[in-house]
């Protein structure tokens, strides 16, 4: 191929990242790629999607900051797709466009009362404390909430669990804004209740984030023996997979250990599905489960019989879905852009030409990080085979973009912009009177100000 290939890849996130590492890298194709991303910031989900209290997670952004460091990957940011830009204005610059925008929102879950005061989506949570720009800066912590459920044993749920379970105090070494701080002071959390609908073999946590749940001197972690049970499909579960065996052993141990009397707890429930969240005068008052039982394949069926719980606040952490692309069509069920694996796949079946997926939009919001990668690999792959088809844009040259943005008046930020935001982060955490590795800025028209000068 004689020409240079420009791709834009919307969504900066791991997903978008290493879709551009992966292109730039490939010694048959010579390609140059544009990260777009609606926040001012890259890193997506790392920097907006991990609690601060993980540095050991937040060391991938080490990586992709070595991607980004590649000449031929530049970032464009605070610059919304469907809103600012759209599809047939990217297919005047770019040879082909990936789609890498993840998934942003709660997956609903439909049970009477899930919309009280006092019922909250997980993802709502963690943008708070992770200080994303678009919502509110206040929590509406109820000073009368000090039994919380969360729904869901992911590991979006324990984060949950444990920012609820901590004091601000432990969380003030972190990179939280001074506005989560000064939020968390108010949390009346005493205890954190974790349900399950299954058993122990089936959670989706991984050994890690379980683990640290008993890190903190403040939380003793109670696994209540109702419901901890193995029939054949969750002993085949654990011979598959390693991880789930070691997810397992550490919950035994946490069965077995009596509480030391710390302030806060966190209670993981197995066997117990919520069905209905009770309210009184449109507030949380506790929440409704109908027992389970294993059926022996690792699912399990209801026993008709019901538990109420008094609970004053309720986290579903059920799953993130993912936005509908503007232009394109979008899967409602299994909240993704149709695909083939890497090809975005239109109504009539047929792939979109020069229009890809990859992370979850594509597959949805399973798997780790390093999943990503994998994933990533099979797109480009698909996009690498499609060289010879792909139609070459109107203006070519990638000036050309920074043209069209500047004459729609779009303050878009770039990575020199980044680095300037993340210098005046790192500074700000120096300044302050704990030992801090960094502050967060919050407000959008701060950071693109800051990133902008």
């Amino acid at each position: 191929m004689s020409r240079k290939l420009r791709v834009a890849v919307v969504g900066a996130g791991p997903a978008g990242v290493y879709a551009a590492d992966i292109l730039t890298k490939n010694e048959d194709v010579d390609a140059t790629v544009d990260l777009i991303d609606r926040d001012p910031t890259p890193f997506g989900l790392i920097r907006y999607g991990v609690a601060p209290d993980h540095p050991r997670i937040k060391e991938i952004v080490k990586a992709l900051k070595r991607v980004m460091a590649n000449p031929d990957i530049r970032f464009f940011g605070n610059v919304a797709f469907g809103d600012d830009i759209k599809l047939e204005d990217l297919r005047q610059f770019y040879d082909a466009v990936v789609f890498a925008t993840g998934a942003r929102r709660d997956r609903e879950l439909d049970i009477p009362g899930i919309d009280l005061d006092g019922s909250y989506g997980a993802a709502d949570f963690v943008y708070w404390y992770d200080g994303h720009p678009d919502v509110a800066r206040d929590w509406d912590f109820q000073p009368h909430a000090k039994e919380v459920a969360v729904l869901g044993v992911g590991n979006v749920g324990l984060d949950v669990s444990r920012i609820l379970a901590k004091t601000a105090e432990e969380l003030l070494v972190t990179e939280i804004p001074e506005n989560v701080y000064e939020g968390l002071k108010k949390n009346a959390t005493t205890d954190v209740h974790v349900f399950a609908r299954r058993g122990p073999a089936q959670v989706k946590f991984t050994p890690m984030e379980l683990r640290e749940l008993s890190h903190s001197p403040n939380i003793d972690v109670i696994v209540h023996p109702e419901g901890f049970e193995f029939d054949e499909g969750s002993m085949e579960a654990l011979k598959a997979a390693k991880s789930q065996k070691l997810v397992v052993d550490v919950l035994t141990k946490y069965l077995a250990t009596e509480p030391s009397g710390a302030p806060h707890r966190i209670h993981i429930h197995f066997c117990q599905s919520p069905v209905e969240v009770l309210g009184e005068d449109g507030k949380v008052v506790g929440l409704r489960t109908e027992i389970t039982e294993l059926d022996g394949t690792g699912n399990v069926r209801g026993t008709g019989e019901f538990k109420d719980w008094p609970i004053q606040a309720v986290y579903r952490a059920i799953g993130y879905y993912s936005d509908v692309l503007a232009g394109l069509p979008f899967d409602a069920a299994a909240g993704v852009v149709p695909n083939d694996g890497g090809h975005a796949i239109d109504l009539d079946g047929s792939p979109i030409p020069g229009v890809y997926v990859t992370g979850w939009i594509k597959r949805g919001p399973v798997g780790l990080i390093g999943h990503t990668k994998s994933d990533a690999a099979q797109t480009i792959g698909m996009l690498v085979d499609d060289i010879d088809a792909l139609e070459a844009p109107e203006h070519a040259e990638p000036e050309a973009f920074d043209r069209y943005l500047d004459s729609r008046g779009l303050e878009y930020t770039t990575w020199e912009g980044w680095e300037k935001l993340d210098a005046h982060e790192l500074g700000l955490g120096e300044a302050h009177e704990t030992e801090r590795e960094r502050v967060k800025v919050v407000p959008r028209e701060d950071m693109v100000r800051i990133a902008r000068a």
